[in-house]
């Protein structure tokens, strides 16, 4: 079984992907990665220092895996169905029944035995989104948003990844949009305000001092700790560890800026107010910051610097940079006219 209709779409990030996929899907013409992302508001940033990832530091540079499907499908009336399983046999019939009904269905899944990835890309990572759109000679037809074309999937490979064990298990974990009315001009129009609120609140408001701009500087802090604290191997590898969240993995550091300039420009469209024209570059000069960052850090990681504390002081410096910039482009966002 496997459904014409359906047409891979390439992407910067999973989830951004398969939301404006499966919406595009349901007639949703207007839908890109930048919209649902901003709609949902994904842009975030989380050090949660209680939390280990792979041994390294848990810094996620978006929101909860899920939201950003959610809140853009919410704020556009569309009903969506989520689903969980306890019992593999289960999850596995009800996928097969949703594509025999000619659904495309997204799923959750762990990266570490997706069989097209590349060995260096696979690691215990749960929160990664596909789409299911057939099946054919007991092979799953995969349409995965970051990868160029489609792929395919074993039932023996796809019951590891949908059932993959540790943080964020996805328990088999499938949703598609249920029910999709009419979306007119000024719902796409409040739920772009509605988007542009949420994560200036979120980015700039959160309680503590481990999320949102001020997470960015807690990390700084911490990176300059890290090589008294745990000597100079182990903090390279937790350096290491920030990179592959910021940049390898989905979490999206820097991608993700750029993705959020996008979003504004393409918000524009909508509510032509120039100045989001404006934060844009904020977005875009923080991406190239994020960049830059990634870089010094992959240099002490791969032991092409001296690994000396001066070393950790450029990377906390421009995180410090960093969350200045961002904090004066949602606070603009915050004051912001839009409707």
């Amino acid at each position: 079984m496997k459904n014409e209709a359906f047409e891979h779409m390439q992407s910067a990030h999973c989830e951004n992907g398969v939301a404006a996929s499966l919406l595009r899907y349901h007639g949703l013409d207007f839908m890109t990665e930048p919209l649902a992302f901003g709609m949902g508001s994904g842009i975030f940033y989380l050090h949660i220092p209680f939390l280990t990832i792979s041994n390294g530091p848990a810094i996620t540079y978006r929101s909860m895996p899920g939201w950003i499907f959610s809140r853009t499908c919410k704020s556009l009336g569309v009903k969506v169905h989520r689903q969980k399983f306890r019992d593999e046999m289960k999850a596995q019939k009800y996928l097969d029944d949703k594509i025999m009904e000619g659904v495309p269905v997204g799923c959750q899944v762990g990266v570490f035995n997706l069989p097209y990835f590349p060995p260096e890309y696979r690691f215990h990572f749960n929160a990664h989104n596909l789409i299911v759109y057939g099946k054919e000679n007991g092979h799953y037809l995969i349409s995965d948003p970051v990868m160029e074309t489609v792929t395919t999937i074993s039932e023996e490979d796809m019951l590891k990844v949908r059932f993959a064990k540790g943080p964020l298990a996805p328990h088999g974990h499938v949703y598609f949009p249920e029910k999709v009315g009419i979306v007119t001009e000024d719902m796409v129009k409040k739920g772009i305000i509605k988007g542009i609120k949420r994560s200036a609140r979120e980015m700039l408001h959160i309680p503590g001092n481990i999320g949102g701009v001020a997470g960015i500087k807690y990390t700084s802090k911490q990176i300059r700790k890290w090589r008294d604290k745990l000597g100079p191997r182990k903090a390279g590898l937790y350096l290491g560890q920030v990179v592959r969240m910021q940049e390898e993995i989905g979490t999206g550091g820097g991608g993700f800026r750029f993705l959020y300039a996008a979003f504004l420009e393409q918000a524009h469209a909508y509510l032509p107010n120039d100045e989001l024209l404006n934060i844009s570059q904020d977005f875009t000069k923080a991406g190239d910051l994020w960049r830059a960052s990634a870089i010094q850090m992959g240099r002490i990681y791969k032991g092409r610097v001296d690994n000396e504390q001066k070393d950790f002081e450029i990377c906390a410096d421009i995180l410090v940079e960093i969350s200045d910039i961002e904090k004066q482009a949602f606070q603009k966002l915050k004051k912001l006219k839009l409707g």
